[in-house]
């Protein structure tokens, strides 16, 4: 099993398995762990969240149609329906099987988190 160096706290953006790459869950976090999107419109905290986990998947050398499963932690789960809708134009043609879990307060305030298990198709040294 490998993993990118963590930049934060004590986890790995992602680690990779039995050939699956299993991506922590994201934050709307900007680069540089910046919280400013914390009182942020939902749409923004969403699409931050996607671009992070697009950079996660990038690094470990996938890409979002390698997706298979994801996670969706939301604060309040009245955002679903917007929720639903930016990640279907995300996601396009993909459709990675999803659970959505309604959680109460999330960290920073955000209102939403993505974890994500995606196909490996190459060794991550």
């Amino acid at each position: 099993m490998t993993s990118q160096p963590a930049g934060g706290p004590h986890y790995s953006p992602f680690t990779v398995g039995g050939g699956l790459i299993f991506v922590s869950g994201q934050l709307p976090l900007k680069p540089g762990r910046d919280t400013s999107l914390a009182n942020a419109p939902f749409k923004e905290q969403v699409e931050q969240t996607l671009r992070n986990l697009e950079a996660v998947l990038r690094s470990a050398g996938a890409e979002l149609s390698q997706v298979i499963k994801t996670t969706v932690y939301l604060s309040d789960i009245a955002d679903w329906d917007e929720l639903d809708v930016l990640y279907g134009q995300f996601f396009g043609a993909a459709r990675p099987s999803r659970s959505v879990v309604p959680t109460g307060p999330l960290h920073f305030g955000f209102r939403i988190e993505i974890e994500a298990i995606a196909l490996a198709t190459k060794n991550i040294a």
